[in-house]
C-alpha cells in the first residue's frame, strides 16, 4: 500500500472540536501536522516520520488549507475525519515519510529510521477516528 491520496476539497470533519492555530508553512487540508514549539508563536507544520522526533509527533489532521502565517484548524484526538478518499475498515493509519502524508501502519518502514506515530483507525470505509499516539520510538 501507499500513502492515502487525500482529496483536499473533500476533507470533512465528521465530529470533534478542532484546535485553532497558525500555519508555519503551506498546508493542505487532510495533511498530518505537528505543532512546532521552536517558533514564536508556535505554528503547525507538516508531520513526517523520517525527520526529528518533534516532526513525527503529530497534533492532528489539517481541516483547511493555509499559507504560512494564516489560520489553520486541526482535528486531534477523539475527532473523526473523512479524508475524502476510501480507507480500509479496521486499518491503523500513521504519519508517513512524506511530509504531511498518512499511511497504513505497515508502510511506516523499518531500519530504525522511522518514528512511529499512530494517527487513528478507520472505523468505516470513509472515516478515521483519531487516537493520536506519538510513541517517540523508531521502528526496528
Amino acid at each position: 500500500m501507499a500513502d492515502l491520496v487525500v482529496v483536499a476539497a473533500s476533507v470533512l470533519k465528521v465530529s470533534g472540536n478542532p484546535a485553532h492555530g497558525i500555519a508555519g508553512e503551506t498546508i493542505t487540508a487532510g495533511q498530518a501536522v505537528y505543532l512546532d514549539s521552536s517558533t514564536t508563536p508556535q505554528t503547525y507544520k507538516k508531520a513526517l516520520n523520517n525527520g526529528t522526533v518533534d516532526q513525527a509527533n503529530s497534533a492532528g489532521i489539517a481541516l483547511n488549507g493555509a499559507a504560512p502565517n494564516q489560520p489553520l484548524d486541526v482535528l486531534g484526538i477523539g475527532g473523526v475525519i473523512n479524508p475524502g478518499v476510501a480507507v480500509a475498515l479496521g486499518e491503523t493509519y500513521a504519519v508517513s515519510a512524506t511530509a504531511g502524508g498518512i499511511c497504513p501502519i505497515a508502510d511506516v518502514g523499518t531500519g530504525g529510521t522511522k518514528w512511529v506515530t499512530i494517527l487513528g483507525v478507520a472505523t468505516t470505509i470513509a472515516n478515521i477516528t483519531l487516537n493520536i499516539n506519538p510513541s517517540g520510538v523508531k521502528r526496528a
